[in-house]
């Protein structure tokens, strides 16, 4: 402690050039800070804020394209999905109209071979029928000449 007050007691100037002494080299440094600051601002600082303002019209710039690019890119898939919808919906129209269609040919088809098909079972059934009714008379007849001819030998 006591080498503290020795030092505070010997750094105690009297007179001019003290600690906050104010002479001509004040105001020297303070036109050489100014001239300092003024140089870099035209070197350093003007050049770095024009780039900085450069980039920052190029950001935008390009945020400006990107946003007008992914405002067409929504603009287009609503579009597209729009006719998506459409053509699917065109699509089940279609599929419908083909099942009907082919349901409507095949009851068609269905209907003519149904009429072919009983034609042609009553076409055999008189055939069977007109054969049966021959076939009988002609056995009747068989029938009656062998019963006239057992009743002759039967009769001798």
């Amino acid at each position: 402690m006591i080498n503290f007050s020795i030092l505070i007691s010997s750094s105690e100037v009297s007179g001019p050039g003290g600690l906050f002494d104010i002479d001509a080299t004040l105001p020297l440094v303070a036109i050489q800070f100014l001239l300092l600051m003024f140089i870099l601002n035209i070197i350093l600082y003007n050049p770095l804020l024009t780039i900085i303002e450069e980039r920052k019209e190029y950001i935008l710039t390009n945020l400006g394209k990107a946003s007008e690019i992914l405002a067409e890119a929504n603009k287009l898939t609503t579009q597209y999905e729009q006719e998506l919808d459409s053509v699917r919906k065109e699509a089940q129209l279609e599929i419908t109209n083909s099942q009907k269609i082919h349901k409507e040919i095949l009851e068609v088809e269905l209907n003519i071979s149904q009429k072919y098909i009983d034609n042609l079972l009553d076409t055999i059934t008189k055939d069977l029928l007109s054969k049966k009714d021959l076939t009988l008379n002609s056995l009747d007849e068989i029938v009656q000449s062998l019963c006239t001819n057992i009743e002759t030998r039967l009769s001798i």
